[in-house]
């Protein structure tokens, strides 16, 4: 999943030299919490509402209505813009994009082309909206959690059996995270699966592998088994 499929396209750069008031006033328009700050081309660092309201914080209660439109036309975005941002390319991998922003602590990032213009956004909403499609989860359905081994073969050993109730998968993730050495955890989750099926297929899924969860989001029916750390 690349991260140009996932930015957004419509913010539109402020230039540097702009006011305070013009930037709340783009964030506002366009319900983005981000902006990039540009002089002519070039990316110079980013604004976010974060930074609006630090600025205005300290002064704000102490001013009437007129002063503190005056306090935000005179402040320049210059003056309170993070400087030295960090960006991704489009071509990038969400993951990649992901993984920068947990590590500078940020909200979100300008993506720039081979050329460093600035050609979208992408935050942690549009990672958030990502995630949700591949999980597969605006189908609801169910989704199961396995401890299987780590082999050849045994993630389909239970999507088999799950396609053998007439369930259609929507999405298997799979993760080395917290699962003993040998095994790997598995997140599958299916639709079509008739209700009063599920005992059976629960006790056959079972036979194939330690089941973790399962959540059913048909009923709001939620039931764990076992923890992974408890299976070796």
């Amino acid at each position: 999943m690349l991260v140009k499929y996932w930015m957004r396209k419509d913010v539109v750069p402020i230039e540097a030299d702009a006011s305070m008031q013009e930037a709340m006033e783009r964030m506002k328009e366009n319900q983005n919490a981000l902006l990039p700050v540009v002089i002519g081309r070039e990316l110079v660092g980013v604004i976010s509402d974060r930074d609006l309201k630090r600025a205005s914080a300290s002064d704000a209660t102490t001013l009437d209505i007129h002063e503190l439109m005056y306090l935000l036309a005179k402040i320049k975005v210059s003056q309170i813009m993070s400087k030295k941002p960090i960006s991704v390319r489009p071509d990038d991998t969400l993951e990649e994009a992901a993984s920068l922003l947990l590590k500078h602590k940020f909200s979100g990032a300008p993506v720039v082309d081979a050329k460093g213009a600035v050609i979208g956004v992408i935050s942690q909403m549009e990672i958030f909206k990502a995630l949700i499609s591949l999980s597969g989860f605006e189908h609801r359905g169910i989704q199961f959690a396995f401890q299987v081994e780590d082999r050849p073969g045994s993630i389909k050993e239970v999507t088999d059996v799950i396609r053998g109730c007439g369930g259609r998968l929507v999405s298997i993730l799979s993760s080395y995270e917290r699962a003993p050495v040998g095994y790997r955890l598995v997140y599958i989750r299916a639709f079509g699966i008739e209700r009063n099926q599920m005992p059976k297929l629960l006790d056959d899924l079972r036979e194939k592998a330690p089941l973790l969860y399962m959540v059913d989001h048909r009923d709001g029916v939620r039931e764990e088994y076992i923890e992974s750390n408890r299976v070796a």
